[in-house]
């Protein structure tokens, strides 16, 4: 038994043992993570840069294939993509295009002494243009049935772009940014619209994921100061995600996924709940994170030739990009740089069911590695 006077004494030394225990844990945690940064190489240098840039630079300027996602109301709705969209007609579908003009925004943002910058410049000037984004807003009250066109997933991508333009002291940014100023508002206000009335998120691995178009506009938001989607988002997401518990990670990925709908989720609480709320929320909702028991290897594909195959080189890059803003977990590092390794090589491969678009999500989760705190 302690004696009374003996107990104060007691209690100081329990908690110093707490305090150095929770050091020495810290100090292991960064340990871990230095070990896992000399474990991989993984890294956009100027030559990764050049060899990435050449893929959207193949494609937003290439018409077609193309697979167009116009409802037709009317007969003279039936145009050529390229007359609908003058500015994102190319690389397959709108939403890819959208996000290979991010791609080459954020490389020339990021390497000035990027190769072909002047080709790529121009190439941007031309189909960044005043009354080419004009027709492309017009585009989405067509008909009654346009007003959801490319809702949510391409929505988000040219909120990125915009907050990458915004972003960029740069002419031609500027430009660009005041050039597609009215879709992005447009876009915002139609988030503002929609998320009232989606009673249920949406919880697939491809284009309609609800957490996945959410995290993106939270970015646009918080850079443009956007005071209302910005609300609008958080409230939304934690109605959707609040009351969560154990993601079933283990059933992805899908076939055709090219989205995590367990990381997705944890991704855009991360960026709407403090810290010691996300990390009390997310220890229910993927407990498997903290313990180093989360069983996921990177996606396989057997035929990168197939357009819904291919999709899961996508899902190793944004699962990456998801791992990567847990930056104090060496755990979920390593398992993005594992995700990063395995599909990086595979991306250039010749065939243009992923060339179209897989460089923006690989580009997209260097940036987010790189912005780890």
């Amino acid at each position: 038994m302690i004696k009374p006077g003996k107990l104060n004494d007691f209690v100081l030394l329990f908690v110093a043992l707490v305090l150095l225990t929770s050091c020495q844990s810290e100090m292991q945690d960064r340990t871990n993570i230095n070990s896992v940064n000399k474990e991989y190489s993984i890294a956009l240098t100027i030559d990764e840069a050049n060899r990435l840039a050449a893929l959207p630079m193949d494609c937003i300027q290439n018409p077609l294939p193309y697979k167009s996602g116009i409802v037709i109301a009317d007969s003279s709705d039936l145009k050529m993509p390229q007359e609908h969209h003058p500015a994102f007609y190319g690389c397959f579908d709108w939403h890819s295009a959208v996000h290979g003009h991010w791609s080459l925004v954020y490389l020339l943002k990021k390497f000035p002494n990027l190769s072909n910058s002047t080709k790529i410049r121009r190439m941007l000037n031309e189909n960044l243009t005043e009354a080419n984004i004009k027709k492309e807003l017009d585009y989405f009250d067509l008909n009654d049935y346009t007003t959801s066109f490319e809702r949510t997933y391409g929505w988000a991508w040219l909120l990125k772009l915009q907050e990458e333009l915004h972003t960029w002291d740069d002419p031609d940014a500027k430009l660009w940014f005041q050039n597609i100023s009215p879709l992005a508002e447009h876009i915002s206000h139609a988030y503002l619209e929609y998320l009232p009335k989606l009673v249920y998120p949406i919880r697939v691995g491809e284009h309609s994921n609800t957490a996945f178009g959410l995290s993106f506009a939270y970015d646009y938001a918080l850079i443009t100061k956007d005071k209302d989607l910005e609300l609008r988002i958080k409230e939304s997401t934690i109605r959707f995600y609040g009351e969560d518990q154990d993601c079933p990670i283990q059933w992805e990925p899908s076939g055709y996924d090219f989205l995590s709908p367990c990381l997705q989720e944890l991704d855009i609480m991360r960026k709407v709940l403090k810290s010691i709320e996300f990390e009390k929320w997310s220890k229910k909702f993927l407990p498997e994170l903290y313990t180093g028991g989360l069983n996921m290897s990177p996606g396989i594909i057997k035929d990168r030739s197939d357009g819904k195959l291919v999709h899961l080189d996508g899902v190793n890059f944004s699962r990456a990009w998801c791992l990567y803003g847990l930056s104090n977990s060496p755990y979920a590092y390593s398992l993005a740089e594992t995700h990063m390794n395995h599909s990086l090589q595979n991306i250039v491969d010749g065939d243009y069911a992923g060339q179209h678009w897989l460089a923006s999500f690989a580009l997209y989760a260097y940036k987010c590695k790189s912005e780890m705190k």
